[in-house]
């Protein structure tokens, strides 16, 4: 173990250090551009030797690369705890959503469908069809180091493309590790060419390199507004393609008729889980004021009886915030949410025994009367807004007010407000769910969000479509040449 402190990059290494304690994890290369282009060029020549591989033959590697980490679960859990801080039961959920859209893609390389589509010409047919689309790019956050990258990279392989990985500077282990998984399955699949899959690890830079690169028609983007906005207008300005994944700020409505159990029970696992460091952590909580005095005492109570530490003791609910930033960040969005009237119980540092460079901080819940400028902001901690509503249009528009638009949840018995909810005039978030949290998405639907949370698709439903190319195609079987619209153009003979 080395000495405590944040992870950074020393020379051409990087060093992971564990939030739990601040020590040392391990170090890791950096990149170097001559690593970069040697890393790209491989991955042009896999691209052009996988996409003729047949579909199910794809799903077949995926199928060997899920069965891997079914055998490595409980160490790649183990892994994501010490890098990451996740207490043992989120780091298992999150393996098994690796597994899980590994299953997901098997079934997929038998389901790449096309259409057929009437022509108005006789003798003649159409078809769209889907083809692999290249080389993609995937940069990923640390919250999730793994299943956000098998979100992409299972589909992205299944389709066809090569697949090349930038993943967080303060995960790289459990990036190694997992891509270490997918290298030796690759090695050992006559089919899979060299390059198919690549980590390139270190900060700012590789990120960069992949979006300004025109040999990577599609960059995918997980983290925050401000870096999706750079991945967007760098890729844009080449026309390529963006699949972005960015901030969040979900809501949860509490209506009169909610059963109460359940929406505490959603309410803290939204609001403190993974130490409210998850693009679906519930932020801003609207409460009728008939429900809302009886609420806020059951959840003070909660609050107050949540057992904070280190992730790997059995009992522990809340681990630590990332690093110092995350944790100077919440202190000063509590600051400003106080300058402002709110009224505030937690958010202090929690001291853990043997953990001092560590940084732990317990849960906040900030009662409004209306919401505040930092409501209206992501902060990357777990730090609950608490507003009362009279009626529900008002909830409503609550939900919808801020940039972001990524999960809500509204708890009710009444149908007309769930459907309300659902329609068109109601939650304007990429999910929408009735009783039950705004976080915990299954990957069998399309992850992703509205407005500044950038409008990105991954993992399940359709969402395979952003990693292949649409070609329509027309067979004209007959003699004659006839044009659409009924145009003629005689050039006799």
């Amino acid at each position: 173990m080395g000495r405590p402190g944040s992870s950074a990059v020393a020379g051409e290494r990087l060093t992971s250090r564990s939030p739990i304690d601040g020590y040392s994890l391990g170090e890791v290369p950096v990149a170097t551009r001559a690593d970069y282009d040697r890393s790209v060029d491989r991955a042009v020549q896999a691209f052009a030797a996988w996409r003729t591989v047949p579909a199910p033959r794809r799903g077949e590697l995926l199928r060997r690369f899920g069965m891997a980490v079914r055998r490595d679960k409980a160490r790649l859990a183990e892994l994501i705890t010490l890098e990451v801080g996740k207490i043992r039961a989120e780091a298992e959920g999150e393996v098994q959503e690796v597994i899980d859209v590994c299953d997901f893609a098997v079934g997929l390389s038998r389901q790449l469908h096309g259409l057929t589509i009437a022509s108005e010409r006789p003798q003649h047919h159409m078809l769209e069809r889907w083809h692999p689309l290249g080389p993609v790019g995937v940069i990923t956050a640390f919250n999730f180091p793994m299943a956000v990258w098998a979100w992409n990279a299972a589909l992205a392989l299944v389709c066809g493309d090569s697949v090349i990985w930038k993943p967080s500077e303060k995960t790289p282990l459990t990036a190694a590790a997992l891509a270490g998984l997918l290298e030796a399955e690759v090695a050992n699949f006559p089919e899979a060419p060299a390059g198919l899959a690549t980590v390139l690890q270190g900060g700012r830079e590789p990120g960069q390199w992949l979006a300004a690169d025109p040999r990577l028609p599609l960059i995918s983007a997980t983290g925050s507004t401000r870096m999706g906005r750079e991945v967007a207008t760098t890729v844009a300005a080449r026309f390529g393609r963006s699949l972005l994944e960015l901030g969040g700020n979900n809501a949860m409505i509490v209506a009169p008729s909610a059963s109460e159990d359940l929406a505490v029970r959603a309410i803290v696992f939204a609001a403190v889980g993974t130490a409210g460091q998850r693009c679906t952590t519930l932020r801003r909580l609207y409460v009728h004021e008939s429900r809302r005095a009886a609420l806020l005492q059951r959840l003070s109570g909660i609050y107050a009886g949540l057992r904070i530490g280190d992730p790997r003791e059995a009992d522990v609910l809340v681990g630590p915030l990332i690093n110092a930033a995350a944790f100077e960040a919440m202190q000063a969005a509590l600051a400003a949410a106080r300058a402002a009237g709110g009224r505030i119980s937690g958010g202090e540092r929690v001291e853990v025994p043997g953990a001092s460079g560590g940084w732990y901080a317990r849960p906040a819940i900030v009662e409004l009367d209306a919401p505040i400028e930092v409501s209206r902001q992501e902060t990357f901690a777990p730090i609950l807004y608490v507003l009362g509503y009279r009626e529900f249009a008002e909830a409503v528009r609550g939900n919808n007010e801020v940039s972001q638009g990524l999960s809500s949840s509204l708890f009710t018995r009444d149908l007309a407000e769930a459907e309300h909810f659902l329609s068109v005039e109601g939650s304007d978030c990429g999910i929408a769910n009735v009783n039950i949290g705004t976080s915990g998405a299954e990957i069998g639907g399309a992850f992703g969000g509205e407005k500044e949370t950038g409008g990105g698709r991954e993992s399940g439903s359709d969402a395979w479509r952003a990693y292949m190319r649409r070609q329509t195609q027309t067979i004209n079987y007959s003699s004659a040449l006839p044009l659409a619209q009924g145009v003629s153009f005689d050039i006799g003979g």
